[in-house]
């Protein structure tokens, strides 16, 4: 199992967990770090400063819940619920991605927020 993060987003915390992959470790080493994230359907994603190729492990289909790094733009995403590219209730990526981790408590909160959101993300023990 891989390190506890936090996530803020306004005056809400969201927990999460990083996984053990090489793009996990990518981003606990620029945290913490703050991210303008856009909406598409239910996914947030934002561009942090990182540069990691696309894994292995690499795919579309995502859980709810899932939090994912999209190496062609540098984004690191969230998916809670459908988005455009979905053809089920799974979420779907726009393209392969790297996955990084897990929102472990309610990710459907995200789903309250507008367009965008500002997230800061942390390492916590």
């Amino acid at each position: 199992m891989g390190s506890n993060i936090e996530i803020s987003i306004g005056d809400m915390t969201i927990q999460g967990t990083l996984n053990d992959t090489a793009t996990a470790s990518a981003l606990e080493k620029i945290l913490p770090v703050t991210v303008h994230m856009a909406r598409w359907g239910d996914e947030y994603y934002g561009e942090i400063p990182t540069e990691v190729p696309l894994a292995e492990n690499a795919r579309e289909i995502m859980k709810i819940g899932e939090m994912a790094f999209w190496p062609p733009g540098r984004a690191l995403c969230f998916f809670f619920g459908r988005t455009p590219a979905s053809s089920d209730h799974r979420p779907r990526a726009a393209g392969k991605v790297n996955p990084v981790g897990m929102i472990t408590r309610t990710p459907e909160l995200l789903a309250s927020f507008g367009s965008s959101i500002t997230a800061q993300i942390k390492k916590v023990k």
